[in-house]
């Protein structure tokens, strides 16, 4: 049974999707190789003889970079801006994104394919509260649940705007300006219709202390001030999941009315 689904970028050959069994591989480059291996051939001539291959396993899968001078980028469309950077000469390089878009430097372009990797195997969740410190000893005995890190309520307003942050990269666009406090008061306004930018404003504020970006009001210490708070509270909300793309269904955020 085939775990690893590759699709070719346009003007490669095969132009038809590739699949791969665990212990397949499929070499990927200018040129044909020697031998019986699978070849993904991208006729371009800034892009080695043999540039690279990818090797199938059960639940991810890896990748080999032959070329001498080019760094290869790994990115993960779903996980704005998420990406991993394979170097020259690097062998096996473990990749667990679901969706992969292998992008390779060939002259003054960048040329990519896609890895589709859908078969993730995931524990069965226990009865009751998170326990899936299996290495807690106390927890085998019935013990005291393991502490969320991020205790988040997204029933709360000060998740709806932190999903409003997070949108515009949640959507697609890793690269995309954060929205100004006015663009998410417009944007929560349908559901809040008394939202104002001093009431955003505190949410964010909130969110910091929260999130422990800042010290919380029982410390002595005010903390640094920040610089750059929504982009620092948008890259650790993105980084560990804390919003993900069901969560804008959930906040009855439409794509068509996105902020831009």
């Amino acid at each position: 049974m085939y775990t690893i689904v590759v699709v070719p970028g346009p003007g490669m050959a095969p132009c038809e999707q590739l699949r791969l069994a665990p212990g397949e591989t499929l070499r990927f480059g200018r040129e044909a190789p020697t031998g019986p291996q699978s070849l993904l051939t991208i006729a371009h001539d800034g892009v080695s003889r043999s540039a690279g291959e990818i090797t199938a396993t059960d639940t991810y899968w890896s990748l080999s970079n032959f070329s001498r001078t080019a760094t290869y980028a790994v990115e993960n469309p779903e996980g704005a801006g998420e990406h991993i950077k394979v170097a020259p000469r690097r062998l096996g390089a473990p990749v667990a994104f679901e969706f992969s878009r292998v992008v390779l430097p060939a002259g003054t372009e960048l040329l990519s394919f896609d890895v589709w990797a859908p078969r993730h195997d995931y524990a069965a969740p226990a009865d009751g509260p998170d326990r899936s410190d299996r290495s807690d000893p106390a927890l085998s005995c019935g013990g005291e649940s393991t502490a969320l890190a991020f205790p988040l309520d997204r029933s709360k307003r000060y998740f709806t705007v932190l999903a409003a942050l997070c949108e515009p990269r949640l959507r697609g666009e890793p690269y995309a300006p954060l929205p100004t406090v006015e663009q998410v008061v417009e944007r929560l306004r349908p559901r809040w219709p008394a939202a104002n930018r001093a009431a955003v404003q505190w949410n964010i504020d909130y969110l910091a202390v929260k999130l422990r970006l800042k010290p919380g009001p029982e410390s002595c210490e005010p903390g640094p001030r920040l610089n750059g708070k929504k982009e620092m509270l948008v890259s650790l909300a993105l980084r560990f999941d804390l919003v993900r793309e069901d969560d804008l269904a959930a906040q009855a955020f439409s794509a068509s009315g996105a902020t831009r």
